[in-house]
């Protein structure tokens, strides 16, 4: 048995512990058991999927016994959810608002009245499968989006298959938008079907219920299990999707392959606003993207409308061919494959619009399946991107149980429709937070490992960035990339162990670079030394260690930027940091001095070579930067200490008093300098030079 054929039947274990359980209440729970069925994806995808519990609780007003449906809210995810994140509502209202209910063409107006059987005045919004939930005469409710539960929903004879697997234990119940109107449905089925444990929604997913939280949540495993086991017997020795009829490259080949594809797709796909991308050539994928079936599956479109939402109606598949490698043939016509693909999207919306649908969102494909490579997507930020990518890794499984064992059906085109440009989703996303100025972003900061290097990391993460964090320094990188994604999350945050003298290891961080975020807007050249000797004692490797790392390492990863930024085609921006001393002399640090005079003349060279091309180029000059600086660690220390006749302890208040403004200058200075030369507040900046000394007459630029 295969790797894949072992993750797809793989039996699900019940995690339910006894003892941690015993001393918890009906709500608490209700929490345990959401995260536990959470934690798989093979039960439901991030975000899919809700629970709920009917709880007595007293009323707090009256004291009195109520019953009270505790749901999770909207927008919430059962394998994180906390308490907080569970609406609260009143039954006795709940079961009032059937008689404000006027029929299924009015039943999207019955959410707006969801909140006044809010209980205990209860913040958390109420999703719109909250009606699902209510009027299942069952104390606890899971509704999930399994992939082996799908793969009989989406299947031709889904009805047929249900009774099959089930019997009379699942019911099925046909095709129906998730709403109030399905609410009624499931509880008309409850109370024609007494004795059913759940039913399976037609394209949708599974609903499941008992009177009891671990009875609920085994219950739901062992649904689930039998139709895994079904789909084992079912596909047990027939090749998946018709057969490979490509061969996967080597692991390092399709990265290869990545890295110069996703640049070049990100720009195409960032032109309403920058788009971040993710990989994934895992088994699952490889074998879907190399298969005979995969183009006439892929134009089917996912099923479940958690898929779609998340993938958009269909991906887009690349005209790569493995065994030719035409890659360059395939770059070419990149852009006529991506304007065709928006073409048939306008398209679909102009069929299948109503008066008061939306206007039409972006038309680009989240979803690129590339043969022999596999799947990359983009969306507006990195989590969304991987989010996206294991949605349709889910519906790639629906896909090869149902063709398996019967035939894939994707949702009809206008309910899909429907379903994206459902007016209360439209308002969901109109109430979302306006993104931050730096969303959707790329960094790469040289020296990231370092205090100015980890600042600037840290402000643009505050602002939304991905950073990749580029360091000479292993171990330094590790801690760094530790701190930052405990703070910001680890999507968002990415370490390469970078040599900035090294061509190849410049070229080979770049291609991390592409193949982990899909792209670059900002350079941010930080990494550096420093050198103090009089110029009778300076060493001609000493003076060359400067210009390699100083000046040469500059120049290797602008050029890289640069090709990567031209391959976009949106822009981009620079930022040196180079030093005051780059402006002004100083004793014993001539090799230094001159090194730094060099990063700031080449900043000028690229800002004339970058204008036409919307690449920005800018220096912050910075002075004195002792705090969490490893340049001013060991030997730099002491010689600049001795230069000017002080000790370690009373050079940052020499360097303090120095100033004109007389205060010390912090990494958190430079990293503000940095933000703003590569945020839009500078759009129209290129060639400057900001000095962030505390103040210099001597570092003036004019």
């Amino acid at each position: 048995m295969t790797t894949v054929d072992q993750k797809l039947h793989s039996q699900l274990q019940s995690l339910w512990d006894d003892k941690r359980a015993a001393g918890m209440s009906e709500p608490e729970k209700l929490l345990y058991r959401s995260n536990l069925l959470g934690s798989d994806k093979r039960i439901t995808n991030y975000g899919g999927g809700n629970t709920s519990a009917k709880v007595m609780q007293a009323d707090p007003l009256t004291g009195d016994q109520t019953e009270v449906l505790w749901v999770k809210g909207s927008g919430g995810d059962v394998g994180s959810i906390a308490m907080d994140g569970f609406s609260t509502l009143y039954m006795d209202k709940l079961r009032a608002l059937k008689g404000k209910y006027r029929g299924v063409e009015h039943e999207d107006e019955m959410v707006a009245l969801l909140p006044h059987c809010t209980f205990n005045l209860n913040p958390r919004a109420a999703s719109i499968d909250t009606p699902l939930h209510a009027y299942v005469p069952k104390a606890h409710v899971d509704h999930m989006h399994p992939d082996a539960i799908i793969a009989i929903a989406a299947s031709k004879n889904s009805q047929e298959l249900t009774r099959r697997v089930f019997g009379d234990q699942v019911g099925w119940l046909p095709w129906k938008k998730p709403g109030y109107e399905l609410g009624l449905w499931l509880e008309k089925f409850c109370l024609d079907n007494p004795e059913a444990k759940g039913v399976i929604l037609e394209s949708h997913g599974l609903f499941t219920w008992a009177d009891d939280a671990k009875e609920c949540y085994e219950l739901t495993l062992a649904i689930i299990n039998r139709a895994i086991d079904f789909f084992e017997g079912e596909t047990r020795g027939k090749p998946a999707f018709g057969g490979a009829v490509h061969d996967a490259l080597t692991a390092d080949a399709r990265r290869a392959v990545a890295a110069r594809l996703m640049p070049a797709i990100r720009g195409f796909v960032s032109g309403n606003q920058h788009m971040v991308g993710h990989f994934d050539d895992s088994d699952a994928v490889l074998e879907f993207v190399n298969a005979r079936d995969m183009p006439d599956l892929a134009a089917l479109g996912t099923s479940c409308p958690d898929h779609f939402l998340r993938t958009k109606i269909r991906p887009l598949v690349v005209d790569f061919d493995p065994a030719r490698e035409n890659l360059d043939q395939v770059l070419a016509g990149l852009s006529d494959q991506i304007a065709t693909y928006r073409d048939d999207y306008a398209a679909y919306y102009d069929r299948r619009k109503h008066d008061d649908s939306p206007p039409m969102r972006d038309p680009n494909a989240v979803v690129y399946l590339v043969p022999g490579v596999g799947m990359i997507t983009f969306a507006k930020d990195k989590s969304t991107a991987r989010i996206s990518a294991e949605f349709y890794v889910n519906a790639i499984n629906v896909m090869r149980g149902a063709s398996g064992a019967s035939e894939y059906c994707g949702l009809p085109e206008q309910e899909a429709f429907d379903i994206e440009y459902w007016l209360l989703e439209e308002a969901k996303l109109q109430r979302m937070p306006k993104p931050k100025s730096m969303a959707g972003r790329v960094a790469l900061v040289t020296g990231g490992a370092g205090g100015i290097g980890m600042a600037t990391a840290e402000r643009y993460l505050s602002e939304g960035a991905c950073v990749m964090l580029a360091d000479i320094n292993e171990d330094a990188l590790e801690s760094a990339a530790t701190a930052l994604s405990g703070r910001h999350g680890a999507d968002v945050v990415r370490t390469v162990q970078m040599n900035v003298t090294s061509e190849a290891a410049v070229a080979a961080a770049y291609d991390d670079l592409a193949v982990e975020y899909g792209g670059m807007d900002i350079l941010v050249s930080n990494a550096g030394i420093a050198s103090s000797a009089p110029i009778e004692k300076t060493t001609l490797e000493l003076w060359n260690r400067n210009m390699a790392i100083l000046s040469t390492g500059y120049f290797l990863v602008s050029r890289a930027a640069f090709g990567v930024f031209r391959t976009q085609g949106i822009g981009g921006a620079v930022v040196f940091v180079a030093s005051k001393n780059g402006l002004a002399a100083s004793p014993n640090a001539a090799a230094y001095c001159t090194a730094k005079a060099s990063e700031i003349h080449l900043a000028r060279c690229l800002a004339l070579e970058g204008a036409e091309a919307g690449i920005r180029v800018n220096v912050v000059n910075p002075d004195a930067v002792l705090r969490g600086s490893r340049i001013w660690e060991g030997e730099w220390l002491d010689q600049r200490a001795s230069t000017y006749g002080t000790d370690k302890d009373g050079l940052e208040e020499m360097y303090r008093q120095r100033s004109m403004l007389k205060r010390s200058v912090l990494p958190e200075d430079i990293a503000e300098a940095a933000y703003f030369l590569a945020s839009d507040r500078s759009a129209k900046s290129t060639g400057n030079i900001i000095n962030v000394d505390a103040g210099n007459k001597e570092a003036f630029t004019r």
